[in-house]
């Protein structure tokens, strides 16, 4: 099959040029185009209204960024083949595609205990035999495995272009400035040394303010207590769901997703079954969201109130504190039980108690690693005067209390 290129009007980059018909065949594939229904962001869009872009938007521009960065490395006098910039390219491609619907805020939900990594390599095996062998090096190059260690550096660590993108994609469809970062900066300072990928002194401060966009952009917007309210609604929805089906209730869903309510597997399972991997490709944010509008009139009404919580957006209210609330947890517990008539067994779906947290640089991770002018290789937190010290290194924890008022 011929297939030509491409040049697609990306919102964020401009044009944005796909020339290879080996990535074409990929983002055609009815997988790939499953992206298009999952959200990027989550529940987001319920507290920023913009934010309604797909995992497919993001994959895309990763592939581009992608495509920039080999291009700096090359012109820097690394040689790489075409089939491994091509290679790269298909693994940036594809690192998101084992996503669950609604990205991160299902992550453990339909499926115990499988991550959307794990799954991404199932699916990259899977076409990898009906594509008879393409993606063998890019499978290696997610996994670590290829012998040019700074490919999978690109696609995977704390300077990737997979965080360069969502850090630019999201702040922009968001419309909070803080997470704009200079990409095209970072991507000119690239270099590699003894194999590693590394940042050129002069690109010192750009990837500085890179890594504090990504905690500003954590705290103002992934983990904003509303867009974690209605992520802890979401999952609740689907574990009353999942707890119904396990008591034979009859519930509406979607083929793909009935199969997932009413059957458990473990990550075994799912590694060694190519059914269970078709039927979870069948799975997007529409499954769901059809679901918990047909569900607001079910007999249960656990399940009815938190699906017209969702419908209607009345959403937990949240306390996020740095300071313990378990007092405050026990003392609404106990009022809500007793104002409310509700079990202790399901008095999670009323109240509950968690907990928050953001490493902005982990310093034990694989490193951000600068080449200094005199030779020298220095961590990013060490470099004279560093922006990213000890202090910014250390995770973030903040404790979170919701609770709801609705009255079944």
């Amino acid at each position: 099959m011929n297939i030509k290129g491409k040049i697609i009007n990306d919102p964020v980059y401009g044009f944005i040029k796909f020339p290879e018909k080996e990535l074409l065949q990929i983002i055609n594939h009815p997988w790939f185009q499953r992206l298009r229904n999952i959200k990027q962001m989550g529940m987001a869009q319920l507290v920023y209204p913009g934010a309604v872009h797909t995992r497919f938007h993001h994959s895309l521009g990763a592939c581009h960024l992608m495509g920039k960065a080999l291009d700096e490395l090359r012109a820097k006098g690394l040689d790489i083949s075409r089939e491994e910039y091509l290679s790269a390219r298909i693994a940036i491609l594809l690192h998101d595609i084992g996503h669950a619907p609604f990205s991160h805020a299902l992550e453990h939900t339909l499926i115990e205990g499988v991550s959307h990594e794990e799954i991404s390599k199932l699916i990259m095996q899977q076409l990898n035999h009906e594509m008879g062998g393409l993606l063998t090096d890019a499978i290696n190059i997610f996994n670590s495995s290829y012998p040019k260690q700074y490919l999978h550096q690109l696609v995977s660590s704390q300077l990737d272009v997979d965080r360069m993108d969502y850090l630019n994609r999201d702040s922009f469809y968001t419309g909070v400035s803080e997470g704009v970062i200079g990409y095209d900066r970072i991507l000119q300072m690239l270099t590699v040394n003894d194999g590693a990928l590394m940042v050129e002194e002069k690109g010192v401060h750009s990837v500085e303010k890179f890594i504090i966009a990504r905690r500003l952009m954590y705290w103002q917007v992934y983990l904003h207590k509303t867009v974690l309210s209605a992520e802890i609604l979401l999952i609740n929805i689907l574990k009353r769901a999942k707890e119904l089906a396990e008591q034979g209730k009859e519930l509406f869903a979607t083929p793909a997703l009935r199969f997932f309510l009413y059957n458990k597997y473990d990550a075994d399972s799912f590694a060694n079954n190519g059914d269970l991997l078709k039927l979870y490709c069948e799975l997007d944010d529409n499954d769901i969201m059809t679901s918990i509008k047909v569900w607001q009139a079910h007999d249960d009404k656990i399940l009815s109130m938190l699906c017209r919580m969702m419908s209607q957006r009345k959403l937990y209210k949240v306390i996020l504190s740095t300071s313990p609330l378990e007092e405050q947890y026990k003392s609404l517990k106990e009022s809500t039980v007793s104002q409310k008539n509700i079990r202790e067994a399901d008095i999670d779906y009323y109240v509950s108690m968690g907990v928050a947290s953001n490493n902005t640089y982990n310093i034990n991770d694989e490193k951000i690693q600068i080449a200094m002018k005199n030779g020298n290789v220095l961590d990013i937190s060490e470099i004279d005067n560093p922006v990213v010290n000890q202090a910014l290194s250390k995770p973030v924890h903040k404790n979170y209390l919701c609770y709801t008022n609705e009255v079944i």
